[in-house]
């Protein structure tokens, strides 16, 4: 039998040796993992699009640079994430200097995404978007509470962000949305949405997915009463099963392949 990492084991269980089970790519060159992550962030940008995240020209996923880790890569602003392709991603460092691209960066993206980015050498990926669910959820101000075993994932392991003031265009705002997040995966930006961050673009597109389907089930469970939490201790090991970062990488995974056999030009 052959031994599975510990956050794939207890729902996978013992894997016979020739079976086969996909883990995050190792790369030879930096050129291959730039490519890599450019193509999982323009599917990134179209499973968004799928979900209904994309609201005008709000929401931004960005990716660290393999090289250069002073700059991320984004999306060029004003371009519809149905069609965003890998090639159409921009360069920028935390500067807000344009390395790579012919199309400027949202302001909101470069402010929040530089001071994040930053902050957090650990976030490869960072993403926000202006979703139905957690945009509704944020004007409660209050933190998503362990009422499913998905809402575990972010028990005590996200922030919320309560200053807004307005569309984002101060770099001092940026760092305060970054001290919000803290070390957490997640922070909750008060009037404002959700913003998650991953070790790679599949973990921190899909902290977002699953915290937007959590605002989802959580309002309507207030609203029809009073939701029973699970209890703290059961919480915190639940979240040790289904809140790390392989378990993330590994639950996009279905994600992925629908998007890319859907849409095989977002590699272009």
């Amino acid at each position: 039998m052959k031994a599975l990492p510990p956050a794939l084991a207890a729902a996978v269980g013992p894997v016979p040796e020739g079976v086969t089970l996909p883990l995050p790519p190792v790369f030879d060159t930096v050129e291959e993992e730039r490519r890599h992550r450019k193509e999982q962030l323009a599917a990134g940008f179209r499973l968004f699009g799928r979900f209904g995240f994309s609201e005008g020209v709000a929401g931004h996923i960005t990716v660290r640079d393999p090289e250069r880790q002073d700059a991320f890569w984004v999306n060029p602003f004003g371009r519809s994430f149905h069609r965003i392709k890998a090639s159409d991603l921009i360069l920028v460092d935390h500067e807000g200097t344009l390395f790579h691209g012919d199309r400027p960066v949202n302001r909101a993206a470069f402010v929040i995404r530089s001071q994040v980015h930053a902050a957090r050498p650990d976030a490869v990926a960072a993403a926000h978007a202006h979703s139905l669910h957690g945009t509704a959820f944020s004007s409660l101000g209050i933190p998503l509470d362990p009422i499913t075993q998905d809402a575990c994932a972010f028990f005590e392991d996200h922030g919320i962000y309560d200053d807004y003031r307005g569309v984002v265009n101060e770099r001092e705002e940026g760092e305060r949305v970054a001290k919000a997040l803290g070390s957490y995966k997640a922070v909750i930006l008060k009037n404002h949405g959700l913003l998650t961050v991953g070790h790679s673009v599949a973990e921190a597109v899909w902290w977002f997915v699953t915290m937007e389907r959590s605002c989802q089930a959580q309002l309507p469970a207030m609203a029809a009463g009073t939701p029973r939490p699970i209890d703290r201790e059961t919480a915190l090991i639940t979240r040790g099963q289904v809140g790390t970062p392989l378990a993330r990488w590994f639950q996009a995974r279905p994600l992925w392949d629908r998007i890319t056999a859907s849409d095989p030009d977002l590699v272009d």
